[in-house]
């Protein structure tokens, strides 16, 4: 998420009711769409429900972990793992996007007390003042059974900004840099890269980014298991959907090359859908369903100090996706083969979101198809879809980050938008983080703001497409 995303909706509010009432190919409205089901106010004001589902607030921001530090603020992306002893355990690879301007949510306490207990090469780094920066990784390890944590730390710290992310088939959560900062200017190091953090983790690692997968607003990676390719969103509007092979399959430390998505016969492609005084080509361009022939491109100097590889990118023939956040890896029931799932939070002719896919060729790993699942035509139907994951019966869950209410909304196979969750704390804050233990039985997500972690069980067949 970007700092400036509510004020930018507010002030296109206007412009953007017109466009919401347009009519795309294939879309349904949020009456018709809508599941059958209403959601139970809850009366603690923290998750109101469907009928039959509870909640469990595993964390909130502050007080003491188990390693002593702070629990750090604005928790975002998440993803779960299966413990290596119990399968009435799981482990939660947990983000912080805390920015470098974030004033508070710092693990190290008040003046930084705490910091003398991180070493050089386990603080990533400090700000132009010399104080650190505090965004990072948290580890929790949940007891499904008896629905509580057992014990959350430190994994990574001193990074900016950490906002989403994605697991890997190896067991180690990839944490992504939102902010770029300059070294020697807003910073001692540059920023805007990934990180890998095992699972395995019992404390604090060593702080190493992996610079060949690119500097630019890192979002959200997803892998493919059967190549090792990694994908990558970049959230701005005016960002490309980038991919890594790895040199060495499950080894990304040891480099690989780095490229970016275009759609063949349409170079520098502008998806957005917005109309065209606002710097798009038109509303309703591509329709929803539609599908495209995509090549890849090689991109050179990837982590380059001018952070331009969006703009050197498109100027190539990539094209550009607008605000791309969450992405997952999955195989969808009927299917052969797993697709790549991924949001555009402005994408669409109302500005409140688009879902894609994208699903690899593995006899031509030059080649693939991307397809417009979903076209958010109104901020009641979806507003600002921003991190996914990939249900265990098909349906993809969405991450609302709009203004006033966010809800968790269910996206079907077939196009169908239900609510599922409403924040219905007085905060108003985002959903992020959204994944589901290994077994299937419990959802986890945060609310970024003011801090909460929540694990939900209950009915979920009821949820399947009938």
């Amino acid at each position: 998420m970007t700092l400036s995303r509510r004020d930018f909706m507010r002030s296109a509010q206007a412009v953007g009711l017109f466009y919401a009432s347009l009519s795309l190919t294939g879309c349904a409205s949020a009456r018709s769409a809508n599941r059958s089901f209403r959601l139970i106010p809850d009366p603690a004001r923290r998750l109101d429900l469907p009928e039959g589902f509870s909640y469990t607030l595993v964390s909130e921001t502050g007080g003491t972990m188990s390693d002593g530090f702070f629990r750090p603020g604005r928790p975002d992306g998440m993803a779960c793992f299966a413990h290596p002893d119990s399968a009435d355990k799981c482990i939660l690879m947990r983000n912080h996007e805390n920015w470098k301007n974030t004033p508070t949510g710092s693990p190290f306490g008040k003046g930084a007390e705490l910091l003398d207990r991180v070493s050089d090469s386990q603080l990533y780094d400090r700000k132009a003042d010399g104080s650190p920066f505090f965004g990072g990784v948290t580890k929790l390890v949940y007891d499904l059974k008896h629905k509580k944590m057992e014990r959350d730390f430190l994994v990574l710290t001193g990074t900016a900004a950490n906002c989403a992310g994605g697991r890997t088939p190896w067991g180690s959560w990839l944490s992504c840099e939102e902010e770029v900062l300059t070294a020697g200017k807003e910073s001692g190091k540059y920023h805007g890269f990934v990180f890998e953090n095992p699972s395995s983790a019992t404390g604090l690692i060593d702080a190493l980014p992996l610079k060949a997968m690119g500097r630019f607003a890192h979002e959200a990676a997803a892998v493919d298991p059967e190549s090792g390719i990694v994908y990558m969103t970049e959230d701005d509007r005016s960002g490309l959907i980038y991919r890594f092979i790895p040199n060495v399959k499950g080894d990304l430390a040891r480099g690989g090359k780095l490229q970016a998505l275009a759609i063949r016969g349409w170079k520098s492609a502008l998806t957005n859908n917005w109309p065209e005084d606002w710097g798009g080509g038109g509303a309703g361009r591509i329709k929803q369903g539609q599908q495209f022939d995509i090549e890849w491109l090689d991109l050179d100097d990837v982590e380059s100090p001018d952070a331009d590889l969006a703009e050197r990118g498109h100027a190539a023939g990539a094209a550009y996706f607008c605000r791309g956040e969450g992405m997952d890896y999955g195989l969808r029931p009927g299917s052969n083969s797993g697709e790549i799932y991924f949001t555009c939070t402005q994408g669409g002719a109302a500005q409140t979101g688009q879902v894609w896919s994208y699903a690899p060729d593995h006899s031509d790993e030059a080649t693939g198809a991307l397809t417009l699942l979903y076209e958010s035509t109104s901020a009641d139907t979806l507003d600002l879809c921003d991190n996914l994951a990939l249900a265990p019966w098909g349906d993809l869950i969405l991450c609302e980050d709009g203004s006033g209410s966010n809800y968790l909304r269910g996206l079907t196979p077939d196009g169908k938008i239900y609510d599922f969750a409403r924040n219905a704390h007085k905060d108003e804050s985002e959903f992020c983080g959204a994944c589901f233990s290994p077994d299937g039985t419990t959802l986890f997500v945060n609310v970024q703001e003011p801090g909460f972690t929540y694990a939900i069980n209950g009915p979920w067949e009821s949820l399947r497409v009938r």
